[in-house]
């Protein structure tokens, strides 16, 4: 007898076989008809009973939610809205689900109910579907880059150095916190803890992949970083996963090149892969819009979205001409963007970005040299000592999604940048000695994994496109 999964029934060529199969029970009616899914696939199958020749005790454990066991004939189907289904010709309960308890009922929850609910939301259509994309998404990832002779690095998780500088950090510390030893001054004395000086959750893999890129070549980070940042935004979480190539010997233009090329990979991807979840995600958004004003509706499809990533070539635009655009533009003018855009320095928000990809450009945009007093201290100083060899790359109805630069590669130079910001070249000693013996010109980007989840997906609240998240006073599950 074979086992198969829901997704591979559904797809194979019809021919009467016996089955074996096992999964949970989504609805179950006319004590007749199970509606049957395993997680492999948005679909169900249909699983009917033999009610009159079935023990009425087991009928009546047949529930939402149940795990179990069936044994039968897979056959053409006799009803509509499938090819084939299973007579059922034994069924065993692995797992009761009381109807009454059970959360996750047969009609529409609120994403806020289900994040409540989070150990039981991927028994939805939208939450399975979100989490076999991510799933998708991350095989897609490492594919690319083995292909492409990258080589998968391990960074800390405990770190002592803030790669951003951002001081936005969960601190790290064996210490009783009733009591910590405190040193002559009354400060808390991190000599005494575990690893003998204050430690922290990293927010980057950054630092240490470019101490491996220096040796070997082409490296890639895909890992957990934390930020302690209080901020309860649809956008923000304090635990989220990052993507951080490095490689030596690379400027800017080989960096934007890369970037792009491994966007558009993935893309494909999914879109070669997950047709039928996107299908379903992309009607859940239209459905989702009809509500919303005209004007407040999304132009592209979530298809076309991604669609609109892979078949046009991003327009590279520095950060001067970007700003001009900007200040030009009618609705800097007519002051409709939130943040007025007035001179040249200014970071840039999500609606200027938007506006560039989707109104001026009405492609992805990589805008790059932007001021070195709004980025990190490691990013190459340009000639003109105003600017960085930075790039950002932005999407339409998100903004950025990939942030990088060329790294300064200069002992003398990044020493100046380190005093200017009063970072501690002690801190940093390894770092300033990959430019010490065999610098090289080096580049690199982040892209926050769930950011390019929510592109995917079109999920709206970066906490629906990761398992478990962790927010400001949410640490459950």
């Amino acid at each position: 007898m074979t086992s198969k999964t829901v997704a591979q029934l559904l797809k194979a060529d019809f021919k009467s076989e016996d089955i074996d199969i096992k999964g949970w029970v989504r609805t179950f009616r006319a004590n007749r008809f199970i509606a049957l899914n395993d997680g492999s696939s948005l679909q169900n199958i249909q699983c009917v009973v033999d009610f009159e020749n079935t023990d009425e005790k087991t009928l009546k454990r047949i529930t939402t939610g149940a795990a179990v066991h069936i044994k039968g004939q897979l056959i053409e189907s006799q009803g509509k809205g499938q090819s084939v289904e299973i007579q059922v010709e034994k069924i065993v309960i692995l797992g009761d689900s009381d109807p009454e308890t059970f959360p996750i009922q047969p009609k529409k929850h609120s994403f806020e109910f289900l994040r409540e609910n989070a150990h039981l939301r991927t028994r939805t259509n939208t939450f399975s579907a979100v989490m076999r994309l991510r799933s998708t998404l991350s095989f897609a990832i490492h594919k690319y880059f083995n292909e492409n002779g990258f080589y998968y690095m391990h960074t800390p998780i405990i770190t002592g150095s803030d790669a951003e500088g951002a001081g936005e950090m969960f601190r790290v510390s064996a210490l009783d916190p009733k009591n910590p030893p405190l040193t002559e001054d009354g400060e808390v004395d991190y000599k005494q803890d575990f690893f003998g000086k204050e430690t922290n959750l990293t927010v980057s893999g950054q630092l240490e992949a470019e101490a491996y890129a220096m040796s070997l070549g082409k490296v890639y980070t895909f890992g957990p970083t934390f930020r302690a940042e209080n901020s309860n935004t649809s956008r923000h979480l304090a635990e989220f996963w990052m993507i951080e190539p490095e490689v030596a010997f690379m400027d800017l233009a080989g960096n934007m090149d890369l970037a792009e090329d491994f966007l558009k990979s993935v893309l494909k991807y999914v879109l070669e892969h997950n047709r039928e979840d996107l299908e379903f995600l992309e009607q859940r958004l239209l459905d989702e819009e009809k509500s919303k004003p005209q004007a407040d509706r999304s132009e592209l499809n979530l298809i076309d979205k991604l669609k609109f990533v892979i078949e046009n070539n991003f327009k590279r635009v520095s950060y001067t001409e970007a700003i001009d655009i900007l200040k030009d533009s009618k609705p800097n003018k007519k002051k409709q963007f939130k943040y007025t855009i007035e001179e040249w320095g200014t970071d840039l928000q999500s609606e200027h970005e938007r506006f560039l990809v989707e109104k001026h450009f009405k492609c992805p945009v990589i805008l790059f040299d932007y001021p070195a007093n709004i980025k990190a201290f490691y990013m190459r100083l340009n000639e003109d000592g105003k600017t960085v060899r930075a790039m950002d790359i932005l999407f339409p109805g998100i903004g950025e999604m990939v942030g990088g630069s060329q790294r300064e590669e200069r002992l003398d130079v990044l020493k100046e940048k380190m005093r200017a910001l009063n970072i501690d070249e002690e801190e940093l000693w390894w770092y300033l000695e990959l430019r010490k013996y065999g610098t090289a010109v080096h580049s690199g980007f982040g892209l926050g994994f769930e950011r390019l989840v929510m592109f995917v997906t079109g999920m709206g609240n970066i906490r629906d496109v990761i398992p478990f998240p962790r927010t400001p006073h949410n640490a459950d599950f």
